[in-house]
């Protein structure tokens, strides 16, 4: 069945003339390419858009867009301003809910776990499980306004595409629909061979010791089928946020024989971590990561929550104990 954008989302942004447009805190190629390609079309448009974002841009692949974006949203920013939320149900999320709460609010967004907190009553929303990233329900919105992508915002959406996909890894015999927006975009003017360089290449000498310390503390749970590694705030403050390279470890610790899942702790600061989970198969993480306050999809899913690597690394054992036991 065709995925149909509402009308309700399309006449509020006929509607308007202002917009912000937000992602989740610690965003990725999928919430950066989604946000800087809807707000290129809304300009097309007539609209003013502001693209805004609590960071941190630790994504080599997605550093270069950081000067794009506004941190902090003050009063002349919110004047007569409305609010598209992308990649992300819960303005929590965001990192700066304080600062754009109340405004006339609409959601774009692709996860399965998560509680949407709308801030009116009358909340559009395009919230569709199935697509395979939220730049895919922008390509849709974009044509639903009467656009084609530019060559240049086609390329931010198929860098989301490529994000949320694992550069198409973690497709299936059900994934047709994923290889349709592919094909659309590339014909609207992406370059594959360009993204995946942007992705994959350009790793900081840091990023590689930074991954040799992750292998090393990786342990498994569960006969193997489960692999917990962690980063130390340590580690992280010597190396340097540009060491931050998940996907490159998620690929690494994936291919071993019997694992199931993923558990990666980061110490962000000496109060908060970030958890990073991530499966071949059957196992729901984005279950086990909304007991996290968190959320994301059947294999791939995070969140961020009070606390040090080693109160979280029991909690996060007991949780997935009844999956893997």
């Amino acid at each position: 069945m065709a995925v149909v954008v509402p009308k309700e989302l399309l006449d509020f942004i006929k509607s308007g003339d202002k917009f912000l447009v937000v992602g989740h805190k610690d965003p990725d190629g999928d919430c950066v390419g989604s946000q800087l390609a809807l707000c290129s079309a809304l300009r097309r448009l007539g609209k003013q858009a502001i693209p805004c974002s609590a960071g941190p841009f630790k994504r080599p692949e997605i550093k270069p867009y950081a000067e794009c974006f506004i941190s902090v949203i003050g009063e002349a920013e919110r004047k007569g301003a409305a609010l598209i939320v992308l990649d992300c149900a819960m303005l929590a999320r965001t990192g700066i809910a304080s600062a754009i709460d109340g405004l006339p609010t609409a959601t774009i967004d692709h996860h399965v776990v998560g509680q949407h907190t709308p801030n009116t009553a009358t909340t559009p929303l395009f919230l569709d499980p199935l697509a395979p990233s939220s730049t895919s329900l922008c390509l849709l919105l974009i044509e639903a306004l009467g656009l084609e992508p530019t060559p240049e915002e086609a390329e931010l959406l198929f860098l989301g595409l490529c994000t949320d996909t694992g550069f198409f890894r973690h497709t299936d015999e059900q994934s047709a629909a994923t290889f349709e927006y592919a094909a659309r975009l590339i014909r609207y003017g992406a370059n594959p061979k360009k993204v995946h360089s942007l992705i994959y290449g350009g790793k900081s000498l840091n990023s590689r010791y930074l991954l040799s310390i992750q292998l090393g503390q990786t342990h498994p749970y569960f006969d193997g089928k489960l692999l917990l590694t962690s980063e130390s705030y340590e580690d992280t403050q010597k190396l340097g946020l540009d060491s931050y390279d998940p996907d490159s470890l998620y690929q690494l610790l994936q291919v071993v024989a019997g694992v199931e899942a993923i558990a990666v702790i980061r110490q962000e600061t000496p109060e908060t971590c970030i958890i990073g989970l991530r499966s071949r198969d059957w196992v729901d993480v984005a279950v086990i990561a909304a007991r996290f306050g968190g959320g994301g999809h059947k294999n791939a899913a995070g969140a961020s929550t009070t606390g040090t690597i080693e109160e979280l690394q029991p909690q996060i054992l007991a949780a997935f104990a009844c999956a893997l036991s």
